[in-house]
């Protein structure tokens, strides 16, 4: 039924909002999604000119074609909505995870993706969106990436002194406990170096961890 791969989208759309991250683009549904609009505009194109030419056409057979006619128009432009929506959601996720800072994965298993993609997204998603792998973006999106950061770098740039991409939020705690998330190496801060061992705990700066705590090396506790 006409719509129903749009609705797909938006359901998916929805549950990308909700993620850390920017899960697989749905390329067979949209695919599917254009190829649908299309025969829905040829169809509105045949009841159009099957209006023009039938000038004697009866009552209630011109009623029944603008009935057909409507409810094809409506289709086509939901469709139209819904593929926006999708892509305009996929895009500010790629535009928040830009002022991160943090470099996108460019290859990883699918398996190892999901296994801690699962154990960090209950800390991550209170930050929004905290990791993107570009695989999972179209060549479009891939593009829009490339270019949003560098358009981003010469933004910054003029702001040489002023961390823009820093919380607006000014902390509530100098110093905070945190826990690690997952093993990550030596860290050296302005007070001393400790090593990212999963599980172990450590009262630091938080301007110190910041970066670390958006990377989901550790949550704050």
């Amino acid at each position: 039924m006409y719509g129903d791969l749009a609705n797909k989208l938006i359901l998916e759309a929805k549950r990308t909002s909700n993620l850390a991250e920017v899960p697989l683009y749905e390329h067979t549904l949209v695919k599917n999604i254009l190829q649908e609009t299309t025969d829905l505009h040829k169809d509105v194109e045949f009841l159009n000119e099957q209006q023009s030419s039938q000038v004697d056409m009866e009552t209630e057979a011109r009623r029944i074609n603008q009935c057909q006619l409507f409810v094809t128009h409506l289709c086509l432009r939901r469709n139209k909505r819904c593929m926006l929506a999708y892509e305009k959601l996929r895009a500010g996720k790629i535009d928040e995870f830009s002022w991160l800072n943090i470099d996108p994965v460019l290859n990883e298993s699918t398996k190892a993706a999901k296994s801690r993609s699962m154990e960090l997204d209950h800390v991550r998603a209170k930050f929004g969106t905290r990791k993107l792998a570009l695989e999972n973006l179209s060549h479009h999106e891939q593009e829009y990436l490339k270019k949003y950061q560098d358009l981003l770098l010469d933004f910054k740039s003029s702001f040489a002194d002023i961390d823009i991409s820093g919380d607006l939020e000014p902390p509530r705690d100098i110093f905070i406990d945190v826990r690690v998330l997952k093993n990550g190496g030596e860290v050296q801060t302005e007070y001393g170096v400790f090593n990212l061992i999963k599980d172990s705990q450590f009262y630091v700066r938080k301007s110190d961890v910041d970066r670390l705590i958006q990377q989901g090396f550790l949550e704050e506790i």
